[in-house]
Order: C-alpha cells, then sequence, then structure tokens
C-alpha cells in the first residue's frame, strides 16, 4: 500500500511526497496532470512578473527554463516517453523564427538585385516572417497541450511508481 500523507507544500507522487522544490528542480519521476498544470500556471505567472523587472527578471525567466524542462519532463515520464521529447518544440520554434527572419533580409535584397519590387518583397517577408512565428507558437501550444492532457500509465513504468492521486496537489 502507498502512503497517502501529504505535508502543507507537498505533492504526492508514486510512494513518496514531492516538495515544490523536487516539482521545479528536478526532472525525475512523474507527476499527473493537475500537478503539471498547477507548475505550468506557477511558471507562467512568474515569468509575466519577471519580464517587468530590469535586468533580474531576465536572469529569473532563464532560470525558471530549467524548472519547465523539469515539470515536462516528469509529466512525459508519466506518460512512459523520455524527456527529451520537450526538443522537438524547442528546437522548432526558433529555427522556424531563425529561418523567417533571414527571409525579411534576403527577400528585399533580391529583389533590389533583380529589379524587382522591393516593397512587395519586403512585405511578403514580413508576412512569412509573422506566419512562421504564429506557426512555432502553435508547436508550443500544442506540445503543452498533448503533456498537460495525455492520460498518465496507470502502472509503474521505468520511471517510477504513478502519482498516488495525480490530480491530488496541496496548498
Amino acid at each position: 500500500m502507498r502512503g497517502t500523507s501529504v505535508s502543507r507544500l507537498g505533492i504526492e507522487i508514486g510512494d513518496h511526497e514531492m516538495d515544490w522544490k523536487t516539482l521545479f528542480l528536478s526532472p525525475e519521476g512523474r507527476i499527473g496532470r493537475q500537478s503539471f498544470w498547477v507548475g505550468w500556471l506557477i511558471l507562467l505567472g512568474v515569468n509575466v512578473v519577471a519580464s517587468w523587472i530590469p535586468f533580474v527578471g531576465t536572469l529569473i525567466i532563464l532560470a525558471s527554463i530549467y524548472a519547465s524542462v523539469c515539470i515536462h519532463s516528469k509529466r512525459l515520464h508519466d506518460m512512459g516517453q523520455t524527456g527529451w521529447w520537450q526538443v522537438l518544440p524547442w528546437v522548432l520554434g526558433p529555427v522556424l523564427v531563425f529561418g523567417a527572419a533571414i527571409s525579411v533580409g534576403v527577400m528585399p535584397a533580391i529583389a533590389a538585385l533583380t529589379n524587382g519590387e522591393p516593397e512587395v518583397s519586403a512585405l511578403t517577408a514580413l508576412v512569412g516572417l509573422f506566419v512562421s512565428i504564429f506557426i512555432a507558437f502553435a508547436i508550443w501550444l500544442a506540445f503543452t497541450l498533448w503533456v498537460g492532457c495525455s492520460l498518465g500509465q496507470p502502472r509503474e513504468n521505468k520511471y517510477g511508481p504513478p502519482p498516488i492521486n495525480p490530480t491530488a496537489v496541496t496548498v
């Protein structure tokens, strides 16, 4: 029989309780959907507030990337997946935006060199940039919804035991 005790600031995970420090600073273990969304919303709030603080806020946002990796890894583990799946949106999004940003500079240059219409080429390149940014956002949104809404494996897997109650979060 698994332990069911919950302390004041803990989350039940498998045969043990996970505190907030472990939730945000360790990629090991498994968490349920509600624990993921609570962690995700906390990180969102931290990032929004940190974005208002010059310099120190940037450092906080950079540190929160690691916390995000940890909660995503735990959630992917609960689904029986490797935490490395989160590399895809981290790579695809910036590659799309970088490629589109390059096209903003390249397209008008090509148009100018070929006696084309630089204004039309520049406008087309900007539309391409905005479409790429939208696609990058859509990739992140789809990934986050997949991780946050998919059911976890009901039995122990190679990442550990399932959460005792995947929706139990205590404050």
